[in-house]
């Protein structure tokens, strides 16, 4: 008797499992040790976990399935997605092409003042996060890092793993960064909600990496950094208004935002014009309008055509629309696998705190394989095909969270975001391993406490 057909005539718990750990072992090898492609990872996880499933009997999917279903998985995710990611990646490369971007810091650190200069860096990271990746506001931040380093002559490593803090938790819990627009896709959130939530819970883990970061710069000594020619903001014309700068970020989530609460006060009962202006398409689209006059008109932009202001960040936004879709693909075919069943068979007489699970298993996938966007859209897939029958047992908004701070912890060697900071900052590995990913994994941590506490709470 074949293996496949031993499974198949155990319980219902065996086959989901097995294809379950071969789309997990998959993504995990693919990725890890033979890097290849994230998109090509999942994509190749979610053919196979089909493959296995259709062959091993405990599903009517036929085996030349696998490969449609899949792909039209992809489709359908990339449909949730794609317009999304590629607006906010316009409205990134606006902000940074404009100088508004360096806007927003300098009136934060006005704001502040010199001597809360982490708070302020903190912030700025965590608000620039939000419509620009996470490497590219590390890039935007550092040179301002360093100049306020050596001008007050200490405190670099702090002021660098703060702005490093604030962008993080923006990338990992707050969309439209694609890890966390996917988790809320799949788990049926609205974008206000999960933008409103995750803004509002990053309080917390911030204070906590602000006296983290303070605890390792004592701890820790680095050199100040020397200035070269590149090394601060560029001189290359008078910068735009803070409210011109601040509007594409902002004109968004106060049409969201306004729609929702119109719709909380009215009891549901919405004009049909304030539903359109709220759609996350139509405000995601005023934001990349607004940032585009802004980058347009100001002298800084006034070099870039609409062209490449459109056509450059799409280029970096279709591999990420890519990826997040492809786990959209897997996290389908899992569903189609019957893990959901199988781990209701598994906890009958028992209660899954799925928000535990979910930081568990992004923990598991980001520290395996290094990508925090990849842990998130691979947790989602399991723990949707998982409670697709029980329910999550909590508000989903909990799960949402936990998945994201699950996904940054324990950054090391693998991770991209490692090696950037630890090459632009010029940190050794021993010294990176002791300030970036002790501080990640602080917010991991505390982030995984409050929501835990929230949700039995709430």
């Amino acid at each position: 008797m074949t293996a496949s057909l031993l499974l198949a005539q155990s319980t219902p718990v065996a086959g989901p499992m097995f294809a379950l750990a071969v789309g997990v072992v998959f993504v995990v090898l693919s990725i890890a040790k033979w890097k290849i492609h994230p998109f090509f990872a999942l994509m190749g996880a979610a053919v196979a976990v089909g493959l296995v499933t259709a062959l091993g009997g405990w599903s009517e999917m036929a085996p030349i399935k696998a490969i449609s279903q899949a792909t039209a998985a992809l489709g359908k995710s990339a449909g949730g997605i794609a317009v999304i990611i590629a607006m906010a990646a316009v409205i990134g490369e606006c902000l940074t092409v404009s100088g508004g971007a360096e806007r927003v810091v300098n009136g934060l650190l006005h704001l502040w003042g010199e001597k809360r200069v982490g708070i302020a860096l903190l912030v700025a990271g965590l608000v620039l996060a939000i419509p620009v990746f996470f490497d590219t506001v590390f890039l935007l931040l550092l040179p301002l890092a360093r100049v306020l380093a050596v001008r007050t002559g200490k405190d670099y490593m702090f002021y660098v793993l703060a702005l490093c803090a604030g962008g993080v938790i923006a990338h990992s819990t707050v969309p439209p960064t694609p890890g966390p627009l996917l988790v809320a896709e799949e788990l049926g959130l609205s974008l206000a909600v999960t933008i409103g939530v995750g803004l509002a819970c990053a309080v917390v883990p911030a204070v906590g990496a602000l006296m983290v970061a303070r605890w390792v710069g004592v701890r820790v000594k680095v050199p100040l950094p020397s200035l070269g020619k590149d090394a601060g903001p560029a001189d290359a014309g008078p910068l735009p208004s803070l409210a011109g700068s601040l509007a594409p970020v902002l004109l968004p989530l106060i049409m969201i935002g306004g729609a929702s609460i119109w719709g909380l006060m009215s009891e549901g009962d919405v004009p049909t014009w304030v539903s359109f202006a709220g759609d996350k398409h139509v405000a995601l689209g005023a934001g990349m309008i607004a940032g585009l006059i802004l980058a347009l008109v100001s002298p800084r932009g006034s070099g870039h055509s609409l062209h490449s202001l459109l056509g450059r960040p799409l280029e970096l936004a279709g591999p990420i629309i890519l990826i997040t879709a492809a786990g959209g693909a897997f996290g389908a075919m899992l569903r189609e696998a019957g893990i959901g069943g199988a781990i209701t068979a598994m906890a009958e007489g028992k209660q899954l705190n799925y928000v535990l699970l979910g930081w568990l298993l992004a923990a598991v996938v980001r520290v395996s394989q290094g990508s925090a966007t990849v842990a998130m859209i691979t947790a989602t897939g399991m723990l949707t095909a998982a409670a697709g029958e029980t329910g999550w047992g909590v508000n989903p908004v909990f799960v949402f969270l936990a998945i994201g701070y699950g996904s940054i912890v324990l950054s090391w060697a693998n991770d991209s975001g490692f090696w950037l900071v630890s090459r632009m900052c010029g940190w050794d590995e021993r010294t990176t391993l002791k300030s970036w990913t002790v501080v990640l994994s602080a917010v991991s941590l505390l982030g995984l406490a409050e929501v835990l506490v929230l949700s039995a709470i709430f």
